[in-house]
């Protein structure tokens, strides 16, 4: 792996956005964070956004609810809403790029991340859909994500990886992981590999078709 673009999923959540921040900060590293719309009415939530978009780094659409994959939701409409309540929510904080990341569940890739509904939204309002190519399973909690973040980049030359600002403990090894990274002269980028972009500002490219629950 010659570079990586690091990316958190699923927070603001106060205490542990704000430790990824003071992580991210001292090294003068750029991120981005996609965040779940409904955690921003909570103002403790949406200060570590606010401060997150002041320290230069892009914040996206996760979602407003990330309970189920849009895909899989049996109601089209609803699965529009989740988009375009978030980006709503995010207000002056959001790219200029409108960056989506679809929820996975477990971050496996698939026809399940979007409905048609959604993937012709997306496409209407120029958003960018973000995936990945790198889920260590932080969740999990334990200090092992990091060997296997190595592990799946060993066969990327870019890697865009999936961490979660969340209180699972794993934040506590995001330093150990970052100065392995540094110790293994891998580059830290801020923007996202091509292949992870299933649409560009509203076109599509040609792995978009295997991501949405409907035929193009």
């Amino acid at each position: 792996m010659q570079k990586i673009t690091l990316s958190f999923d699923n927070g603001p959540t106060p205490e542990i956005t704000d430790h990824v921040l003071d992580v991210l900060e001292r090294r003068n590293i750029h991120a981005t964070f996609f965040v779940i719309g409904e955690k921003l009415a909570d103002a403790n939530a949406r200060a570590r956004t606010v401060r997150a978009h002041g320290a230069g780094h892009w914040i996206g659409n996760h979602s407003f609810t990330h309970k189920t994959p849009l895909g899989k939701m049996d109601d089209p409409a609803e699965s529009v809403k989740e988009i375009e309540n978030t980006q709503a929510a995010l207000a002056d904080f959001a790219h200029s790029r409108r960056f989506f990341r679809p929820f996975g569940g477990g971050g496996a890739l698939g026809d399940h991340l979007l409905s048609r509904a959604a993937f012709d939204y997306l496409c209407a309002e120029k958003f960018t859909c973000v995936t990945w190519n790198m889920i260590p399973r932080d969740w999990e909690g334990d200090r092992g994500w990091i060997q296997r973040a190595f592990d799946i980049g060993a066969d990327l030359d870019w890697g865009l990886v999936v961490l979660h600002d969340l209180p699972s403990g794993a934040m506590q090894y995001l330093d150990e992981f970052l100065q392995r990274l540094d110790d293994e002269g891998v580059e830290i980028v801020q923007d996202f590999p091509p292949d992870c972009l299933s649409i560009r500002q509203g076109v599509p490219t040609p792995v978009a078709a295997g991501y949405v629950s409907d035929p193009l």
